[in-house]
């Protein structure tokens, strides 16, 4: 029989891993709520968009799962910084492999494990991002824009991230993607009003699944072929003559033939 680390990991659709996830902490009381939901879909995106070399099947796991034992208690800071190495053993001990675990226990950097596994680089960015976009009860939740800032000069300032640069080229995009509702907004502030009016975390998954993330995979599909389309009439402009071949052939003859124009013969 399958341990729980194999059933999840050989399950590819993210809706289904977040069911699975979700029953897990029922059982288990592990932490799961819609903030895990909410990250896991802006590194759905993250992957979508960047392209780059990871499992994305692993690294969506890993993103509903490295939260497993936190608690949401600013207060408690032996906790904070405990939590993520708490969650690696706990998620060895139910079946998943040395890596995953080692990845999911760099979300943070409190347990100054290093070399950083690359997937970690992801997790962190992801996690820090999003949870400054939330609501707190000591703070409301930051602007993109601000969140950016306080991500690259602050949380990240001094530290090494591989793709701090690419996320900051990926939320940059997304707040070029407009989601019409009652009022057009930005993919992202939608992100957030979906996941501040739904109260209920099986209800936030229906709305991420079923209703933001085909709109927003349209929206960004239909904003790419734009954008490829655009390029490629500036590489056809680019590349065209500046006049018409008959217009270069009567321009060629008049400066040959005129003698005050000197033409050189060395070539």
């Amino acid at each position: 029989m399958n341990t729980f680390a194999e059933y999840i990991l050989e399950e590819e659709k993210l809706d289904a891993k977040m069911e699975i996830t979700y029953y897990l902490s029922k059982k288990s009381k592990i932490f799961f709520d819609k903030s895990i939901i909410f990250k896991a879909e802006i590194a759905r995106l993250f992957l979508d968009y960047s392209k780059i070399d990871v499992d994305k099947n692993f690294v969506l796991t890993a993103c509903l799962l490295c939260n497993c034992k936190k608690v949401d208690n600013a207060q408690e800071i032996e906790k904070i910084h405990s939590y993520a190495k708490e969650g690696a053993e706990y998620l060895s001990k139910i079946g998943f492999g040395k890596r995953f675990c080692k990845v999911c226990e760099e979300i943070n950097r409190y347990s100054n494990s290093n070399p950083r596994e690359k997937e970690s680089d992801i997790l962190e960015l992801v996690d820090q991002f999003g949870g400054m976009l939330l609501d707190r009860p000591e703070r409301i939740g930051f602007k993109p824009d601000e969140a950016i800032v306080l991500l690259e000069h602050r949380n990240l300032k001094s530290k090494y991230n591989r793709y701090l640069h690419t996320f900051i080229e990926f939320i940059n995009f997304l707040e070029t993607i407009q989601m019409s509702d009652i009022v057009s907004m930005t993919a992202l502030r939608r992100l957030v009003k979906i996941y501040n009016e739904t109260e209920s975390l099986t209800q936030f998954i229906k709305e991420i699944v079923y209703q933001f993330e085909p709109k927003i995979d349209d929206l960004i599909a239909k904003q790419n072929k734009e954008l490829a389309e655009e390029m490629f009439h500036k590489d056809e402009k680019a590349n065209r003559p500046l006049f018409s071949e008959e217009t270069t052939k009567k321009i060629m003859a008049h400066i040959q033939d005129d003698p005050k124009i000197k033409t050189s013969h060395a070539e």
